[in-house]
């Protein structure tokens, strides 16, 4: 139980960075650190996501 509610959370989180990794990338100047950060947070958070799936 307490995972379905952690892995929601984070299902929400990651939606969260893709939104904004999206609306970075529509800037004219797009900050191509911070879309990398994001990136590398989304990839770690689905890992999490699968690992607590499968457990």
């Amino acid at each position: 139980m307490i995972n379905e509610s952690h892995v929601d959370h984070l299902k929400e989180k990651k939606h969260d960075i893709e939104f904004e990794i999206e609306q970075e990338e529509q800037r004219p100047m797009p900050d191509t650190i911070r879309i990398s950060q994001l990136k590398r947070e989304k990839l770690r958070i689905k890992d999490e996501i699968v690992q607590l799936d499968a457990g």
